[in-house]
């Protein structure tokens, strides 16, 4: 059964997907991938954004010397912006709100990146790996944080795979493999009464509510693309 829920993922996956050519130099594998764009504005956005059909996301500028955080929750199923503003309420695909403030992305659990436990049965899931660039004006940075809440209502960030790589440098800016910090948690929480420490995979028994903790010093752009795996 888990296979075959796996496969009706990767072929709603690979239908997300776009063809594109090869890549000239720019660190990133060559071939078709899905694109989210993350974007940086001054001013909050007011519209409601929640078209699953667009690539964009729109969280807070900040400062060069002053981070503003944003928050984008995630839900899994195949790649989608499910809400695009970061700057008002959480939308989920279906059009239920799901939190109070945050922007909404849908993706598979990863079964690709190293975790202590698997992907749970039922849970969509693929293979795939994630590669950043950070793009715009330079001098901007980003840092993004896997979180989520464990049963007692404590909100868990994952302590080392914290994505810390966007910095907009000057000149020709290559992709990162960013697949670990972006799809797994590894963090100390509590579960059935018990304090484990352990790096889970995204939507992990648990832990509910998962999101990346955007924290943005100026980056105007931050752009990501998701490969499937052969």
């Amino acid at each position: 059964m888990k296979k075959a829920l796996c496969g009706l993922a990767a072929l709603l996956l690979a239908a997300t997907t776009t063809p594109v050519l090869p890549g000239v130099g720019n660190g990133a594998p060559s071939g078709a991938h899905y694109d989210l764009n993350i974007i940086g504005v001054a001013n909050p956005k007011t519209s409601p954004m929640t078209d699953s059909n667009r690539h964009t996301i729109f969280v807070g500028l900040g400062q060069s010397d002053t981070k503003v955080t944003s928050k984008i929750y995630l839900i899994p199923g195949s790649f989608a912006v499910c809400d695009g503003n970061a700057f008002d309420p959480a939308f989920d695909c279906l059009g239920a709100q799901i939190q109070g403030q945050g922007a909404v992305f849908q993706l598979p659990c990863n079964t690709a990146a190293p975790s202590d436990i698997t992907c749970g049965m039922g849970t969509a899931s693929a293979s795939y790996t994630i590669w950043a660039r950070a793009l715009g004006k330079p001098g901007g940075s980003a840092t993004i944080t896997t979180c989520a809440t464990d049963e007692t209502g404590t909100v868990v960030c994952s302590t080392s795979n914290t994505l810390n790589v966007l910095t907009r440098h000057p000149g020709k800016v290559s992709f990162t493999n960013v697949t670990n910090e972006l799809t797994t948690l590894s963090a100390c929480y509590v579960q059935n009464g018990t304090t484990i420490c352990q790096t889970v995979p995204l939507f992990s028994g648990g832990l509910q509510d998962f999101f990346w903790q955007y924290d943005n010093n100026h980056l105007r752009l931050a752009q990501l693309r998701f490969y499937l795996n052969p």
